[in-house]
């Protein structure tokens, strides 16, 4: 009987991917909260508008979230800032915690939202919202870029017939500093469907308008994840490919304010 009766959801598992169907179900059951985090960043991208200088105009655009690790934030905005491409505004977003003290940069900007939302996608989106640039990259506060990540990036991305996005090998390490393994898998949107092998801190997409992420409610138990969910929607009216040379050290965090930790 059991068997009979997870037919349908095998099939529908076959036919559209296990992780299409996750989303969906997620769409539908936290919709409301959505609809109310889609208002508040709405708001705080008005308010910090109209009291922060803007940002200048640049080729790529860095947005950063963060949420109460100051010395790792330090680290991530480092890294981001030594980038060989110079033509790059990075701005951190902080989810309500309050800013530490930050590198003395005209290239960095800083803003922090009226309260915590817990909600990875809307604070990004805020970062995206505020700036002004071709392309947007994504680095979040415990991770770092190696010096040439932007360079390989946009040598793609700026190519005769070049992809609209990219995602670049990561090297997840482990807190004590120690490298677990290197996750480099080639873009296939079917199996993407299937398995999420997908992070937005090696992600540069040119800008459009569909370069957003969800601002559904995700605890650690709600799957899939926003990294996933963005490339997956992005993916389908715009080309992504990845680059095979690791250029993201990627702290495997059992801390992790965003992300559960596997191992």
């Amino acid at each position: 009987m059991r068997r009979v009766v997870r037919a349908p959801w095998e099939l529908l598992k076959g036919a559209f991917g296990w992780l299409v169907l996750f989303e969906l179900r997620n769409k539908v059951l936290l919709a409301p909260s959505a609809l109310r985090l889609r208002r508040f960043e709405s708001a705080e991208v008005r308010r910090l508008a109209a009291t922060t200088a803007p940002p200048p105009t640049a080729l790529v655009a860095t947005v950063i979230a963060t949420h109460r690790r100051p010395d790792a934030l330090r680290a991530a905005v480092r890294s981001a800032l030594a980038q060989t491409v110079r033509d790059q505004v990075v701005i951190v977003v902080d989810d309500g915690a309050g800013l530490p003290e930050l590198p003395d940069d005209p290239r960095l900007f800083a803003v922090s939202l009226a309260r915590n939302t817990a909600v990875a996608g809307v604070v990004r989106n805020v970062g995206i919202r505020l700036t002004r640039s071709r392309y947007v990259a994504f680095l979040d506060d415990d991770n770092l870029w190696e010096p040439d990540h932007l360079e390989r990036a946009l040598a793609v991305l700026d190519s005769p017939g070049g992809p609209d996005g990219i995602y670049t090998a990561l090297r997840r390490v482990l807190p004590d500093g120690t490298e677990r393994d290197t996750l480099s898998v080639p873009f296939d949107r079917h199996r993407a469907a299937r398995e999420s092998f997908l992070d937005t801190n090696a992600f540069v997409a040119r800008r459009t308008d569909t370069l957003h992420f969800s601002r559904l409610r995700r605890t650690p138990k709600v799957l899939p994840r926003e990294d996933w969910e963005l490339v997956h929607r992005y993916s389908r009216a715009h080309e992504v490919r990845h680059i095979p040379q690791a250029t993201v050290r990627y702290l495997v965090n059992p801390a992790s304010y965003y992300t559960t930790w596997s191992g």
